[in-house]
Parts: C-alpha cells; structure tokens; sequence
C-alpha cells in the first residue's frame, strides 16, 4: 500500500467514526414496532418527561469569524512564540528588561534570555576589556619605536647642523624611516581595533534594544493577543517606515530585530568609510616618499578591503529594509492563520461531519 492510499484510508475511516458517534442511535426493534402500535401501547408513565427546571439554550447568534460554535474548536490552545506567563506588570517587566535578557526572565521566558545574557555579555567583555587590553598593548609596543624615531630625527638635525658627512646623514634618515614605519603599522592597528570596537558598540546597543522591544511584545501578546485579520496594504504602508510594519502588526519583537540589524549596519558602514579615509591620507602620504613600496601595495589593498566592508554592510541594511516590508506583508496576510475558521471539521444535520476550509485574500 503506497502512502497516499493509506492517508486516504485512514482520513475515510476517521470520518466514518465521527459520523457513526454523531448520529442519533435508533433501538433495535423500531423497525418491526408500526408507528401506530407504539402511540398506543406507550403511556406517558413510559415516556420520561424532562424535568421543568430544565432549560435547553438554543444559540441565536449567528456564526462569527474566528469561532466555529464548538467549545472544543473554540478553545484549543494557539501555538505562540511568548509562552503564557503570570507576570504582568508592565512596569517590572520594563524595568528589568534594563539587564541584559533581564525581562526575558521575568517573564519566564529563561532561554531567550540566556541568550540575550551571552550575546550582551561576550560584547561587553571584548567592548570594554579586550579592546581596551589591546590598544595598551599596541601602545607599549609602538613606544619604542617611536622613540627611536626621536632619537635618529635628532640625529639627521645634529648631521646636517654640523654637516656631516651625506652617508651618515642618509644611513641616520634610513633608520628613522625604518622605525617610521613600524610606528604607522603599530598606528594601522590600533585603527583597525577601534573601527571594530566602534561596530561592536552599535551592536551591543541595537542587541539591548531588541531585548527592551522583545520584553514589551512578551506582555502585549499575554495580555492583548488577537487574531483579527489586518488589512496587508496598511502593513505594507507602515513598513516603509523601518520596524513600522512589524509594530503594526503587534510584533514587537521583530521590530527590535529590524532596528537592531539597520543600527548595526549604520554603524559599521560609518566605520568602514572612516578606515577608508584613513588609509586613503596613508596612501598619498606614502605616493610622496616612495610610491613603489610593499607599503603602498599594502595600504591599496587595504582600501580595497574596507570598501568591500562598506558596500556590504550597505546592502546588508537595504536588505533588511525590504524585508521587513515583505515580513510586515506576510504576517499581515496570515494574522488571522490560527482562526479555526479557516479548517475545520463540523457536524452537519444528517449526522456526519463536513470540512471547512477558507482563505481570505
């Protein structure tokens, strides 16, 4: 048996079963008893009458969108990303959500906020310590050279005033040169150090962010959750605005996600500009003394890297952007997705059971 066959099998038999508990279950011996015989044999001794307290609520309202008039439908539990909690006070859970992945666990909400504890704390530590450790290290490493630089500058000025000779003059200004250069690699370092710790900041900032939004979308979904259907040109209209799609349709979350991946991108598309010009000042300097050198390959493909930073980071934010607009859509289009309405099974007046399905455009 092929597997469409028995899904098809076993979907007949499900049917069966619930058409065969739905109906109404007739005694044996009705179909030999006349009709006749039975009003006339039966007395009202026989026939049990329902007792007078008893009263049988017919529903009049009519079949609303999002319920099917059956509490079993009705009340099933919806499948949500921010798990029911009993904690509900705006003001803690916005208070707490100042800590990194501190909301996050007061709203019980433990593994988000684990993470969001890991992130924060990892970029802290190398924002704050590493970073700073590093560029007291590049500074200690560069002071000797730069005072050897001192020491044979001196040298060239005591030369030329005395008026040495020029072997000495030119073996002292290559030595400076020598030490010159080490300085500006040292210098080329601690640049590169502080354009990542400066894109390591925004991200810190635009991570923290989320972890606010995210907190706030926890409350707003245990407090306020609707499936109503929204209208998807309004999203798509909000959404041009970065995040406003995603706040239009209470997804709060994903709208610290768009703000925190559009800082970060603002962030570091800044930063890679400014190592661009800072190596483009390295390279005229270097076009002046010796424009042949591995220095000037070295600083040209340097500017090259950085702006292939830049251009990524540039389209890294745009597209974002354009999918924020597209998620805004889609999650407006499916926000009623988990109204039962859309398929379900229903009993009929015959005694089996119907499929409903619906799709709104």
């Amino acid at each position: 048996m092929t597997l469409k066959s028995f899904i098809t099998a076993l979907l007949v038999l499900c049917v069966a079963i619930f058409a065969q508990t739905g109906a109404p279950v007739a005694p044996a011996d009705s179909a030999r008893v006349p009709v006749a015989d039975a009003d006339e044999d039966s007395d009202d001794d026989d026939v049990p009458e329902p007792p007078a307290d008893v009263d049988f609520e017919v529903s009049t309202t009519p079949l609303v969108k999002g319920k099917t008039g059956i509490l079993a439908i009705d009340t099933l539990p919806v499948n949500e990303w921010d798990i029911p909690t009993k904690r509900n006070s705006l003001k803690y859970a916005m208070l707490f959500s100042l800590l990194p992945g501190g909301g996050q666990y007061y709203t019980e909400h433990y593994v988000r906020g684990g993470f969001l504890t890991g992130i924060e704390g990892l970029l802290i530590y190398d924002v704050f310590f590493n970073r700073s450790y590093q560029r007291d290290r590049l500074l200690d490493r560069a002071r000797p050279f730069q005072d050897s630089v001192l020491y044979f500058t001196t040298k060239v000025l005591e030369a030329n005033k005395n008026k040495a000779s020029r072997d000495s003059i030119a073996t002292y200004h290559a030595k400076r040169l020598e030490f010159l250069e080490r300085v500006r690699a040292q210098s080329d370092k601690k640049m590169e150090q502080e354009d990542v710790r400066k894109a390591e900041v925004a991200w810190l900032i635009g991570v923290h962010l989320y972890g606010m939004f995210d907190t706030f979308g926890i409350w707003y979904n245990n407090n306020y959750r609707s499936t109503e259907y929204r209208d998807m040109k309004t999203a798509v209209l909000w959404g041009l605005l970065p995040g406003g799609g995603q706040i239009f349709n209470r997804d709060f979350g994903k709208a610290g996600l768009v703000y925190m991946g559009i800082l970060g991108a603002i962030a570091s598309v800044s930063t890679s500009q400014n190592m661009v010009n800072y190596y483009l000042d390295r390279k005229h300097l270097v076009e002046r003394e010796s424009p042949k050198s591995d220095e000037y390959d070295r600083i040209t493909e340097r500017i090259t890297y950085y702006r292939k930073n830049r251009n990524t980071y540039i389209w890294g934010g745009v597209l974002i952007y354009l999918y924020s607009i597209a998620d805004a859509a889609v999650d407006a289009l499916l926000s009623d997705f988990d109204n039962p309405l859309h398929m379900a099974v229903l009993p009929n007046f015959e005694g089996g059971a119907q499929a409903v399905f619906s799709l709104d455009f």
